[in-house]
Order: structure tokens, then C-alpha cells, then sequence
């Protein structure tokens, strides 16, 4: 019988018919990271990088500028560029309008103070576009007297709230007349008169024609108060208005 002199040796039954050498040592169990924990861990990742990309876009992209309006409305909406649009010029140069250009529903008839347009189309009707002397007067004053001026028997129906005639505050108000028709019928005429001043010169934009009540089927689809059909074109040349100095719009 024989006794062993060395260390004891690894199981040799590791692999069958093979013994390891004298000093060896069993290689550790291979370890294997499951299929969840690595879905985790990718998602970990990628949620780190978005948010980080976040916070990034958040610290690279300027604040939008907030606007008290009025008196600080930003700049003119997107609509029909008035350089596209004929400009009335003032003699002495204080104002400038746009008006309906050629191949419009309009007859335009230049006067000295600005512009005249009989609307020829549909309920027809009549745009005026021009100046005067405010001479101390606020809008509401001078709206109000051009309207008693005109239709004495008019009678008021609203004010336009935060009325802007060239990009300025003023005064707006919507009246009725019912004048009588060679037939002895009444009807019913809508009168909308906007007026701002600045620079002591008062610009005036007036609309006259058929009351026609908006709904769906007519108008801008939308409930208004209105009820003009004139009034549906009016903007792009109320906004058109300048006075002397204005930043070209």
C-alpha cells in the first residue's frame, strides 16, 4: 500500500480519463447575465441620454417673448403683404393707406384726405379709408361725431373691443340706420367705424353696407358681430394704415 507525499489532487473524474497536474486548480463556473437584466439596464441607459438631451434642448432654446397687449402687441400677423396692395399717400405725406388694387370688386375714388371703394360685388357696399385733424378729440369723440354726421338716426348696437387701426389703440363702434326705400320698405344698414389717433392726426377706416347677419352658411363660418359682409375685407387695409415715422411694415 502507498501513501501520497503531495497535495491532494483535483477531482480527476473532471473529465474521464484525464488528471490534472500536481498544483492545478478547477477553472470558477462561468456566470451568465439574463436576458431581463439586460433589457433593464439598456433602457437605463437610453433614458438617461433622453433626458439628458432633454435638459439640453430646455438650456439651448431661448424663452418665447411674452406680450402685454396693448400697448406691446408684437409685430403685424401673417396675412396678404401689403406691398402687394396700391398705397394712398397723403399729400403731405403725414399717413399712408392701402387700398383695393386693380381687378378687385371695387370702384376706388382718390380723394384728398384718402380713398373711397364701393364694393360692387355680393350685398355691395362702401369703404372709406382716410384722415383728419384730431384737434384734441380721443377716438370715441370723433367716431361717434362722424357717425351723427352722417346717419343722425343711427343707433349704436356695440363698441369693438381693443379696436387697432394701424397697429395703434383706438376707438371702434358697430350702429344701425333703417332708412326707407323708394318703395316705402325699411331696411337695415350696418355702419362700422374705426378711428386712432397719433401724432394729433386721426386715421379712419369706415365700412357701410347691408345688414347681413353672419352663420354658419355666410360670413367666416364663426359667431360675430359683425354682420357686414364689407367687414370680412376690411383688415388687411385697416391694418395697412401709417403714420408719418411708422417702421415699414
Amino acid at each position: 500500500m502507498t501513501t501520497s507525499s503531495g497535495p491532494a489532487l483535483a477531482d480527476e473524474t473532471l473529465w474521464p480519463g484525464y488528471a490534472l497536474p500536481p498544483g492545478s486548480y478547477a477553472a470558477p463556473p462561468v456566470t451568465h447575465t439574463s436576458h431581463r437584466r439586460l433589457l433593464l439596464q439598456l433602457a437605463a441607459g437610453v433614458g438617461v441620454l433622453i433626458f439628458a438631451a432633454v435638459v439640453v434642448f430646455k438650456l439651448l432654446t431661448p424663452p418665447a417673448p411674452r406680450y402685454v397687449c396693448p400697448p406691446n402687441c408684437g409685430q403685424p400677423p401673417f396675412g396678404t403683404p401689403v406691398e402687394r396692395l396700391p398705397h394712398f399717400i397723403s399729400p403731405s405725406g403725414d399717413f399712408s393707406v392701402a387700398y383695393p388694387g386693380e381687378g378687385t370688386a371695387y370702384d376706388v375714388t382718390m380723394k384728398p384726405n384718402g380713398v373711397v371703394a364701393d364694393f360692387t360685388a355680393g350685398d355691395k357696399g362702401t369703404l372709406q379709408l382716410f384722415s383728419e385733424a384730431a384737434v384734441g378729440r380721443p377716438p370715441s369723440e370723433i367716431a361717434q361725431s362722424l357717425i351723427k354726421q352722417t346717419y343722425p338716426d343711427a343707433v349704436k348696437d356695440y363698441e369693438i373691443p381693443n379696436a387697432m387701426v394701424g397697429y395703434q389703440l383706438g376707438y371702434g363702434e358697430v350702429a344701425d340706420v333703417y332708412p326707407q326705400d323708394a318703395s316705402g320698405k325699411y331696411m337695415r344698414l350696418r355702419v362700422l367705424v374705426m378711428v386712432a389717433v397719433k401724432n394729433g392726426l386721426a386715421l379712419i377706416a369706415t365700412a357701410v353696407g347691408p345688414y347681413h347677419r353672419f352663420s354658419p352658411d355666410f360670413g367666416t363660418g364663426q359667431p360675430s358681430g359683425a354682420n357686414l359682409q364689407i367687414a370680412l375685407d376690411m383688415a388687411k387695409y385697416v391694418n395697412s394704415f401709417s403714420w408719418r415715422g411708422d417702421p415699414p411694415r
